[in-house]
């Protein structure tokens, strides 16, 4: 299982950085309020730079998700894997689903650090 976060930097640029399932552990107990979400996009899909909508993670369900920052840097998410979309500001980054099948997912709301 991979984990992924997204934040905006210093320069306003979306960033990548791993998470230890561990550090996952504290993230997942700052639910945040809102629905939680079963999105469903078919592929092959792009979607050009954006912010995430809301700080929240997101559990790839089926499917293959492809992330990118504005440096070049690409991140594949296989079904299983997590991304922690915390980049609200800045440039953002790119989404795309890759390959044939439709890329389900879960987004569940985080509330703000503490």
């Amino acid at each position: 299982m991979k984990i992924v976060r997204v934040f905006t930097g210093d320069d306003g640029e979306s960033h990548f950085e791993d998470v230890t399932p561990e550090e996952m552990t504290s993230i997942v107990n700052r639910l945040g309020s809102g629905d939680i979400t079963l999105g469903l996009r078919p592929s092959p899909s792009f979607s050009d730079y954006h912010n995430a909508p809301r700080r929240q993670y997101v559990v790839n369900l089926s499917g293959t998700a492809e992330f990118e920052a504005a440096d070049g840097t690409k991140v594949q998410m296989e079904p299983g894997d997590i991304l922690v979309a915390e980049d609200l500001t800045g440039h953002g980054h790119i989404a795309r689903s890759l390959g044939d099948t439709p890329r389900a997912s879960l987004a569940v709301p985080l509330a703000e650090p503490s």
